[in-house]
């Protein structure tokens, strides 16, 4: 049985050109494209709706939070959108270069997504929230990497660099939420 790793690269140049002039319709999904191309943007799709979830909840926050406190993490609110905003937009690319169409429209968009859009009373609160969606958004796209794998290396790139950010995230809700409880929460344990 032959692997992958048996077979040769495709050095022959002229076949490679013929292929890519065989499906200029289907723009960068090419022939060695190995996923399920409605599948990854099916998936895309609530990745996406996760992403505008997270950039209007963080919003929110930051214009809603108020206390003695509340100025720097206002501030850490406004960074955290702009960068959920930014992991929107790789998103809406990637749906793009696959073929589809981002789906943008509010209506629906909580059921999309896979986090929920929580309000929380008081700045003590909004952290936790925002530490919850945090922790959702991590495990999910652990999973969505474990899915694209090398079927889809280019999703599965894009969705490592968006998880390496909604970890720091997490970590800086934490973080934030330790200073205004007063307490560790994590127990050094993994649990």
């Amino acid at each position: 049985m032959k692997t992958e790793i048996d077979q040769p690269f495709l050095t022959d140049v002229k076949e490679l050109r013929e292929r890519a002039r065989a499906s200029i319709q289907d723009g960068a999904v090419t022939p060695a494209y190995r996923g399920d191309v409605k599948k990854a943007i099916e998936i895309l799709q609530t990745v996406l709706a996760t992403e505008i979830v997270c950039v209007l909840r963080y919003t929110m926050n930051a214009v809603a939070a108020t206390g003695i406190s509340s100025d720097s993490v206002k501030k850490e609110f406004d960074e955290h959108a702009r960068e959920e905003q930014g992991h929107m937009r790789a998103v809406a690319e990637r749906i793009n270069q696959l073929g589809g169409t981002p789906n943008f429209n509010p209506e629906g968009l909580a059921t999309r997504s896979a986090s929920q859009y929580a309000v929380g009373g008081n700045l003590v609160e909004m952290i936790k929230e925002n530490l919850i969606a945090e922790r959702i958004a991590c495990e999910h796209y652990r999973e969505l990497i474990r899915y694209f794998g090398e079927k889809d290396p280019t999703t599965r790139v894009m969705m490592e660099g968006i998880l390496t950010n909604e970890e720091e995230h997490a970590n800086d809700m934490h973080d934030l939420l330790v200073a205004h409880e007063g307490k560790p929460m994590l127990s050094g344990n993994g649990n």
